[in-house]
């Protein structure tokens, strides 16, 4: 989901069982390498689990938010920096942000 045409929103990019009813990891990266080659960063909100960042080219930054929590106003300030950065960079930068399902954190 484009919640600007420089943010998106999506639920956790999975591989396995949970590809079946999550975002298939394959399917996101390819994506991403599609439409915004070079020019995104992934920001993985989930605490509770992790994946190997070479799909998304290392460009993967992790906060970790507990599910059904507030995240602490450092880990608000950190993430918030680090979008303020990247997306100064260059103005086709984008970022898909994720938690589990994709609307929670």
């Amino acid at each position: 989901v484009f919640l600007t045409d420089r943010i998106i929103a999506m639920s956790f990019p999975s591989s396995g069982k949970q590809s079946f009813y999550r975002n298939p990891i394959k399917e996101v990266a390819r994506f991403l390498d599609t439409k915004h080659p070079g020019h995104y960063k992934v920001y993985n909100l989930c605490s509770e689990q992790g994946y190997d960042p070479k799909y998304f080219h290392y460009r993967v930054e992790r906060i970790f938010i507990d599910d059904h929590n507030v995240p602490a106003l450092q880990d608000m300030l950190k993430f918030t920096a680090s979008v303020r950065e990247w997306m100064s960079q260059d103005e086709k930068n984008v970022i898909a942000i994720h938690c589990k399902g994709g609307k929670g954190r």
